[in-house]
């Protein structure tokens, strides 16, 4: 890898939370020779992928190769200490001006391509589109029973954009996923109550029954219909809560926190974006 290009604006924005990479061993460092250790190889990767992970926060701006250059630079002045030509202080407002109008005509693009998505899935043979906008598809039908909505259940699921790109997979990880119905988008709480266990099924879910205009920054675009195909497996037993000794006061509940489920992209934004 001869080349080491950090997303710029990402950097920039969580530098001061990250923490920086330790420094090799003298033994790690590269060979008189010039030839790259392996250990320091993987640490340009590392740095790499450091930087590639980092890029979600200028996710939605669709920069052109000549504001890359321009974002590196003002990197590059900051990172080794040389003088700025531009007060990043003096500039927030122009900045988040940038930032908002990137991320509203991306948004607008991306609404009217998943709309017209829609349109066309609609029209395939097989597939059921329900009174909230959701486009349901039987591919292989259960035999069990199906689950409401306040039921746990545990599934195998794959989640992907329009264009096939894959953002979340239980599959992929080899583990299904479990979690309660009535805590994940609509488009599942909605879609998985027509499934019987044993079944599998293609939700083909609008933006507003998914992430809505906020999607999930670097991974789903804000306004992007989602395709989701799931298995469920089993609807899971609620687990017993043990009743108080005999004789003891009972202590004030903690707050119970809200599932966690595998299935990430399933889960309903939080209310207010990040």
């Amino acid at each position: 890898m001869t080349a080491l290009r950090i997303a710029p604006l990402a950097l920039l924005l969580a530098l001061a939370g990250c923490p920086a990479p330790e420094k090799p061993a003298d033994d790690e460092k590269a060979p008189a020779t010039g030839e790259a250790s392996p250990a320091a190889d993987e640490e340009e990767k590392a740095l790499y992928a450091f930087g590639a992970s980092l890029a979600r926060y200028a996710a939605g701006m669709k920069l052109s190769e000549a504001e890359v250059k321009s974002l590196e630079k003002g990197l590059e002045d900051a990172l080794l200490g040389r003088a700025l030509e531009v007060d990043p202080r003096s500039y927030g407002p122009q900045l988040q001006k940038l930032i908002t109008e990137r991320r509203a005509a991306a948004a607008a693009e991306e609404k009217q391509a998943s709309a017209e998505f829609l349109t066309q899935e609609a029209g395939k043979p097989g597939v059921e589109k329900l009174a909230s906008g959701l486009l349901y598809q039987s591919v292989s039908e259960g035999a069990g029973a199906a689950p409401k909505a306040t039921d746990r259940v545990k599934v195998h699921y794959k989640g992907a954009l329009r264009d096939g790109t894959e953002f979340d997979s239980s599959i992929s990880r080899g583990e299904p996923a479990s979690f309660h119905l009535n805590r994940v988008v609509p488009c599942w709480t909605e879609g998985l109550q027509k499934m019987k266990v044993g079944g599998k099924a293609r939700l083909v879910c609008p933006a507003e029954l998914g992430y809505g205009e906020r999607g999930v920054p670097g991974r789903i675009p804000a306004g992007a219909a989602l395709v989701f195909d799931v298995e469920l497996i089993e609807i899971l037993p609620e687990v017993a809560k043990a009743p108080p000794a005999a004789g003891k006061a009972t202590p004030k509940a903690a707050a119970k926190p809200a599932d966690k489920p595998a299935a990430k992209p399933a889960e309903k934004p939080a209310a207010k974006p990040q």
